[in-house]
């Protein structure tokens, strides 16, 4: 038995959108069930999101911390972002955001890690990648606004944030599961094992 997700598509008979944000929207399906009865799915719609692990050569990861309303904690993350622009190549995204954030620039890039962050209850795809050869970028920095005027970096090695995902005092999802990969893939088949920055996204088909 191969152990890989699969595409698969319940027939919907009903569906509703009770609600639209300016990015995402909620909505309702009625999904027939294995039982030949339906039943009610709501989910966020969302336009899936970009994240960058950005790798120094001293083994550093750039990391931020950002205020999240939800959850009411300042959470400390990778640089990220949403995918504004239908069929926006996410490797585009990417780099934009990792310049808007930070003020940084990287010569080689790799997808680290693709996945769903709360599949249950939403529709967000999010491609994190790998970012190396960093350096400050040229240029006036993005003037930021809201919460992102009183964010905070910092570059911390690699196995101080995994230490502080398993001690339960990191939870971003993205850095989480950024941090893990990576070492999985330095521990393991290496790092040129990863896929190319191009790779193709079902879940987010992009052009070019």
């Amino acid at each position: 038995m191969t152990v890989e997700d699969t595409p698969a598509s319940w027939e919907v008979v009903a569906s509703a959108t009770p609600f639209r944000g300016a990015k995402t929207a909620v909505r309702s399906d009625d999904v027939m069930m294995p039982g030949g009865e339906p039943a009610r799915r709501d989910y966020q719609v969302h336009p899936g999101s970009v994240a960058v692990l950005a790798l120094d050569d001293d083994g550093r990861v750039l990391v931020l911390s950002q205020y999240r309303h939800p959850v009411r904690m300042t959470l400390w993350e990778l640089p990220a972002g949403l995918l504004d622009v239908p069929g926006e190549n996410p490797l585009a995204a990417a780099k934009r955001e990792l310049y808007e954030e930070a003020h940084v620039k990287a010569e080689d890039w790799r997808v680290l890690a693709d996945f769903y962050s709360s599949p249950g209850g939403s529709d967000e795809a999010i491609r994190i990648f790998l970012a190396r050869g960093v350096g400050v970028a040229e240029g006036e920095r993005f003037e930021v606004s809201e919460e992102e005027a009183v964010m905070e970096f910092d570059r911390v090695p690699l196995d101080e944030l995994v230490r502080g995902v398993l001690a339960g005092e990191l939870h971003n999802s993205c850095l989480a599961l950024g941090v893990m990969a990576l070492r999985a893939a330095l521990d393991g088949p290496g790092l040129d094992s990863l896929r190319p920055a191009d790779a193709p996204w079902p879940a987010r088909p992009y052009e070019g």
